[in-house]
């Protein structure tokens, strides 16, 4: 009774945020007292979802956020408890779950145990296991590691211990099932066995570490390939840089030489048609001359005088020959212009057989990157992605609908199963599809925020940190939407971002370029946030809710 109100006191005194002892005591007015740390760090992070204030443990809301001053009193008293030797109430992955090995001394809330005794066939935790340690009497016991089979060791019909090994009907019996249904059977005791067991077992792992070996020489082998395929791909892609800037150099000197070609013999052409001209302009001087003599002649009274005059002004000098005017419009450059073209056509067709030789082995993929971007809804569902949620990642707090597209926020936890992919405290639920290429998908969502996200795989999933949280780290990245506002989060960075209020999202990803951007989707698109960077894994999709019940995001089946 003593112990368990000493366990009283370390609870009573413990953080229920980090469940260690109280660092900084800092009480609220709601009566339930936590680290300062503990409780700034949860205030800070409901600012940034929900800008109200909390309890963790009791949900009374604060209004403006309350000034934490340390309780003093308390302070003293968790000082105390340190110097009496007492440590805080074990933390709760101290104690069993459904899926661990639980102590079976332990009284009320079982601890995990460490061993498994075969002898006693019992399993402890480290405080009842001691005695196993420091008693004589329990040095021949056999300890292993926690184990729920252990009644497997008795034999059913008999209720003794299986100590022996029954090679007719491979296996494990007790002394007298081997003097009884087992009589005159290949038996031996089961460490006999076990001895002969292992020896097969050696001969199995050497064979095993050859072909380890076999293999890691093969992935070497791969690996000198890989870096042979990269070191001829380097030296072709700077060969034919090369000659493309050759290429290029010679077509820059061919239309350098063909304007100069041309600006000469514009220059020649325009010096003809000018010296012409100045001498038709010659000529019609003279003749606007002789006809005034002329005039003037028509005039004269005296008859004698005009015959006398008559003949020498009457001779006109020699006409330009009109066949040396002749003009050719539109048709000086025509034979350079033809001849260009001609060249043009050719470099075309050549180009155009080459280049079909040399894109054989581009994927489809690659073809897609020289397609513009998409514009309208249709555009993009081109690209729809099937999504479904994953629910070896989902938080506890998250109930999945049949099929796996919604998730809901919930306060009761849901009796998932342990599994490593799971997000043990943010909210938090990944896709069972991984993106890459080019993907659209949209989220449908209801209450008072979603963060739709992306991520990688390898994203943490333990733990409150900010590298399990979604758009705070820099494995993934999140749009916040609320009612009335959004925000783009990388790397717990948050981009303000403005546009119009809808209750659909759409996303699309283009991961080979590196593009990842956010719409709103009404009768229209309106692109409210972009992100350009280099994607390095395939992404999944995720959906992140804060702390309020009801909360709903579904993945939408797009036609």
């Amino acid at each position: 009774m003593a112990q368990k109100g000493v366990q009283l006191d370390q609870e009573t005194f413990s953080c229920s945020i980090c469940l260690d002892l109280l660092k900084d005591p800092v009480t609220t007015s709601c009566g339930h007292s936590y680290c300062m740390d503990c409780i700034k760090t949860h205030w800070d992070e409901e600012e940034d979802q929900k800008k109200i204030h909390s309890c963790p443990q009791c949900r009374q809301t604060f209004t403006p956020r309350p000034v934490l001053v340390k309780n003093t009193m308390l302070a003293v008293l968790v000082e105390e408890l340190k110097k009496t030797g007492l440590q805080a109430a074990p933390a709760d992955h101290c104690y069993a779950g459904p899926e661990d090995v639980a102590c079976d001394v332990c009284t009320g809330r079982k601890l995990k145990a460490v061993k498994s005794c075969l002898v006693c066939l019992v399993s402890y935790c480290e405080k009842h296991l001691q005695p196993h340690y420091e008693s004589p009497s329990f040095e021949k016991h056999k300890l292993v590691d926690p184990s729920k089979k252990l009644q497997e060791n008795i034999c059913s019909r008999h209720d003794e211990v299986m100590k022996m090994f029954c090679r007719t009907d491979q296996q494990c019996i007790c002394y007298l099932c081997s003097v009884d249904e087992h009589k005159g059977h290949d038996t031996v005791s089961a460490a006999a066995e076990r001895t002969e067991r292992q020896r097969e077992l050696e001969l199995s792992r050497l064979k095993i570490q050859q072909r380890i070996q076999d293999r890691e020489k093969d992935v070497k082998e791969l690996q000198q390939e890989v870096e042979a395929i990269n070191r001829s791909a380097d030296k072709t892609v700077e060969d034919s840089e090369k000659m493309f800037t050759e290429l290029i150099r010679l077509m820059e000197k061919r239309r350098s030489d063909v304007k100069q070609q041309i600006r000469s013999q514009q220059k020649t052409e325009v010096s003809r048609v000018k010296e012409l001209q100045e001498k038709l302009q010659q000529e019609i001087t003279e003749l606007k001359r002789k006809d005034a003599e002329l005039k003037q002649l028509s005039h004269t009274e005296d008859h004698n005088q005009f015959l006398h005059n008559y003949p020498s002004l009457s001779q006109l000098s020699e006409s330009t020959d009109s066949s040396s005017i002749m003009i050719r419009p539109l048709r000086y450059f025509e034979d350079v212009t033809a001849a260009v073209s001609e060249l043009r056509d050719k470099l075309q067709d050549v180009l155009t057989e080459k280049w079909t030789n040399i894109s054989l082995t581009m994927t489809e993929e690659d073809v897609l990157l020289s397609q513009p971007e998409p514009k309208t809804r249709v555009e993009f569902l081109r690209y729809s992605q099937e999504i479904t949620l994953d629910p070896n990642t989902a938080n506890t707090h998250l109930l999945l609908s049949e099929g796996n597209r919604r998730a809901t926020r919930m306060s009761p936890q849901q009796s998932y199963s342990r599994h490593p992919d799971r997000f043990t405290k943010w909210t938090q639920v990944l896709s069972r599809e991984s993106l890459t290429g080019r993907c659209y998908w949209e989220v449908e969502w209801r209450g008072e925020g979603v963060y739709v996200a992306v991520a990688y795989k390898n994203i943490k999933r333990a733990g409150f940190s900010l590298e399990c949280n979604f758009g705070r780290n820099d494995k993934s990245w999140a749009l916040r939407c609320e009612t009335k506002s959004y925000v783009g989060w990388f790397n717990n960075i948050k981009t303000p971002v403005s546009g119009p209020q809808s209750s659909r999202v759409g996303v699309y990803l283009d991961h080979r370029a590196g593009i990842l951007s956010f719409y709103s989707v009404s009768e229209t698109m309106t692109l409210l946030h972009r992100v350009q960077t280099t994607f390095t894994q395939p992404l999944y999709a995720g959906l992140w809710f804060g702390w309020s019940d009801g909360d709903t995001a579904e993945f939408c089946k797009l036609k």
